[in-house]
């Protein structure tokens, strides 16, 4: 159940816990805005207790760190730190500050710091308490519950080292606590670890390099954490075969026939496909016509209600044995399957404006009908079909054995045909396991042969590839086709500066409505072409295509490489400015590895390398 309790203010939560002794305190709360709103109303709040001393040192601490990080200058919670000693710490502030605030807590400066949950496995803040505000927390695809490895690495905080016996969790009302689920999740185990391994362009094409075939590559994989409990099913379905296994050899040991597992499997493989298609056989007339009509009556085609019927009946939609037509004087009528009579080769387009002349042609015998299937020539297919597997079973045995051998030989076989069916099946199964496991990977190396990285067929990384495997950036292969397409060579440093930040940046973040220049707007419109095949072809060879390119984001970086100021870049953006520097640093890291391809690629490595210098500026670094 959820306490539908109103919030308690934070300059009363302060005084509350100042009251108890429970300062510092790391205040968890859902939102960043949450989190800036928190510390500026404690700081407004005249009754919150000094401490003169305290407030000394914080100065002190400030104008030595300034020196180094002249950016904080300027930042928009400097009052509130120094003057009411409590702060916010989140994603949104610019690396510097909270480098500052870490600092300020680790030395014991400040009475609280109000965090989003994400702080808590990035941090070592020493604090006496830690304060839940609620049991939800925000991420990237909206509101979600705490997990148990997120509420532990929060409660994990509380204690001092060296300062305090015991920490001390509190858990404040709001709209969305739930202390039940905080309970909960305080004795669940952890949560499962899962592995950040996946198939992509570039952990392929190095692997491949590495070891030289797909075989190693699918090797490896398997044996990667992230497919543990594929692995795991795997292994199973590999011992329980290995009991079957024993128990089929033991069945056929010192047999006088020299049969041997092979023998057995083969001819349960055989005589499975004979009865599967003797199942199948239809027995009567009306059997064979009733799959016939289901085959071939068809949206377009013209068919009539019975065999000797003149009444044409054009087909516009089928469901299950229901046939719904129009007929040859416009009405709409509906027939049943099995009593449809003549159906007609021709299947005419039903958006044409006029059908009259699919009729006409029925008279003008443009139009024939189709030949029905004869029952006798179903089964003298599938008799051939069974005779072909039933030579095939012969085989299996010796030659020239005596027919009391044979009808002993055989019998041995159908004795040992349920250990051999199941080895069989566990056979499939284990290979449907290991192709989940590797068929990402054969997907992205087909897209990669199609675009010249590497040849299929002989499994080796071309040297186009060998340079693309050295490219740690996201979206590599799209990254590869611009610089193959010699996208960069006719652009200057702020172009390459918003083309990078248009892949760098999630395509979810909002950078502002900044104008983009004409330049850069006709070389994303040729970098879209280059899109547009790639995710044709990933498409078609079943891999998800990239996200849609950030062009915010990419308005963003132009501007910042055409020398606008940070403060501007900010004001204009109306981005928080750690959303900003993750940005910026992100571009900044593409570039420089685009900056290391002097051999292949030594023109993009150039303005790569040229662009970073003005990318990685104050405050970036």
């Amino acid at each position: 159940m959820r306490f539908k309790l109103p919030e308690i203010p934070p300059p009363k939560l302060i005084t509350a816990l100042r009251n108890y002794n429970l300062l510092p305190a790391i205040i968890f709360m859902p939102t960043r805005r949450r989190c800036d709103e928190a510390a500026l109303e404690v700081a407004a709040d005249r009754s919150q207790k000094t401490n003169a001393e305290k407030e000394q040192k914080r100065q002190e601490l400030y104008q030595k760190y300034l020196a180094e990080n002249p950016e904080i200058k300027s930042h928009k919670h400097r009052k509130i730190v120094l003057s009411a000693g409590v702060a916010s710490h989140h994603a949104g502030h610019i690396p510097a500050w909270k480098l500052l605030i870490e600092k300020m807590m680790s030395a014991g400066l400040l009475d609280a710091i109000f965090a989003t949950s994400t702080v808590a496995a990035g941090v070592d803040f020493p604090a006496r308490t830690v304060v839940i505000s609620n049991a939800d927390t925000r991420g990237n695809d909206g509101w979600r519950s705490l997990q148990a490895s997120e509420l532990q690495q929060m409660t994990g905080r509380a204690g001092r080292r060296g300062k305090d016996n015991v920490g001390f969790v509190v858990l404040a009302p709001s709209n969305f606590q739930n202390p039940p689920k905080i309970a909960e999740l305080l004795k669940s185990p952890p949560d499962a670890l899962n592995s950040q391994f996946r198939a992509t362009y570039t952990s392929l094409l190095n692997l491949l390099d590495a070891f030289g075939s797909f075989g190693q590559v699918r090797e490896i994989a398997e044996k990667s954490f992230a497919f543990r409990e594929t692995s795991g099913q795997i292994a199973q379905l590999e011992r329980q075969a290995e009991k079957r296994e024993m128990s089929l050899q033991k069945k056929l040991n010192n047999n006088e026939f020299g049969l041997n597992i092979d023998s057995a499997r083969a001819f349960e493989r055989l005589t499975s496909t004979r009865l599967r298609l003797q199942s199948n056989l239809p027995n009567t007339r009306s059997e064979v016509r009733i799959n016939w009509l289901r085959e071939n009556v068809l949206e377009g085609r013209i068919v009539t209600k019975s065999r000797n019927s003149k009444r044409l009946f054009l087909v516009l939609n089928i469901f299950g044995d229901k046939v719904v037509a129009m007929r040859d004087d416009g009405q709409s009528a509906t027939l049943s399957l099995p009593h449809i009579g003549r159906v007609f080769e021709k299947i005419y387009n039903l958006k044409e404006k006029s059908l009259d002349p699919a009729f006409d042609e029925i008279d003008e015998g443009k139009n024939s009908a189709l030949d029905e299937p004869k029952l006798s020539m179903q089964k003298n297919d599938s008799d051939e079909a069974i005779e072909v597997l039933s030579a095939q079973i012969e085989k299996i045995l010796p030659a020239r054995l005596s027919e009391d051998a044979k009808r002993r030989a055989f019998q041995l076989l159908w004795e040992t045909c349920d250990e051999a069916e199941f080895l069989e099946k566990t056979a499939r199964d284990s290979e449907i396991l290991r192709s989940e496991i590797w068929l990402p990977f054969e997907r992205r190396a087909k897209v990669l042969d199609h675009f010249g990285y590497l040849d299929f067929g002989a499994e080796k990384v071309t040297t186009r590839g060998k340079w693309l495997a050295d490219l740690r950036v996201d979206r590599p292969l799209l990254v590869g086709e611009a610089l193959r397409h010699g996208l960069f060579e006719k652009l200057e440093p702020k172009h390459v500066a918003a083309l990078m930040a248009s892949l760098a940046a999630d395509s979810d973040r909002n950078f502002g409505e900044l104008y983009l220049s004409d330049k850069i707007l006709e070389t994303i419109t040729e970098f879209e072409e280059i899109i547009y095949a790639v995710s044709g072809v990933e498409w078609k060879l079943g891999v998800e295509p990239s996200e849609e390119i950030n062009l915010s984001a990419a308005a963003a970086a132009e501007h910042w490489a055409d020398g606008v100021s940070w403060n501007e870049l900010v004001f204009r953006t109306k981005a928080e400015e750690g959303d900003l520097v993750r940005l910026l640093s992100r571009t900044g890291e593409a570039l420089m590895q685009i900056a290391q391809l002097r051999k292949s690629n030594p023109h993009a490595a150039e303005i790569a390398s040229q662009t970073v210098d003005i990318i990685l500026r104050e405050p970036i670094r």
